[in-house]
C-alpha cells in the first residue's frame, strides 16, 4: 500500500471515530471513556491540536473541541453531559493521572 493510500484510510477511519462517537453514542460519557479505556473524545480533540501545530498551524484547546465535537464544549455539555459519581470522579482523577499527566 503506498503512504497516500494509508493516509487517506486511516483519515477514513478517524472520521468514522468521530462521528460514532459524535452522533452515533451520544450516550457514552467522556468520564466512562477516560476511566475505561484512558482516553476521551477531549483527548481526541487535543491530539488534532498537537497534530495541528506540528504542521505550524495555531489552534487553541476551545477551537480543537470545537472542531471535533462540532459544537462548543458548552453545547455539548448541555446537551449530552450527565452528572459524574463520586466513584467515576474518584476513577477519572487516577486514570487522568496515568494517560495525560499535566496536559490538562
Amino acid at each position: 500500500m503506498d503512504d497516500q493510500t494509508r493516509i487517506e484510510l486511516e483519515a477514513a477511519a478517524f472520521r468514522r471515530l468521530r462521528q460514532h462517537l459524535m452522533e452515533d453514542r451520544t450516550d457514552v460519557q467522556n468520564i466512562d471513556m477516560m476511566n475505561l479505556a484512558g482516553f476521551c473524545r477531549n483527548c481526541l480533540s487535543r491530539w488534532y491540536q498537537e497534530a495541528a501545530a506540528e504542521k505550524g498551524i495555531e489552534m487553541s484547546k476551545d477551537d480543537a473541541r470545537e472542531t471535533f465535537y462540532g459544537m462548543t464544549m458548552a453545547d455539548w455539555k448541555a446537551n449530552y453531559q450527565t452528572d459524574a459519581s463520586a466513584a467515576q470522579q474518584d476513577a477519572f482523577k487516577t486514570s487522568f493521572a496515568e494517560n495525560v499527566g499535566d496536559k490538562a
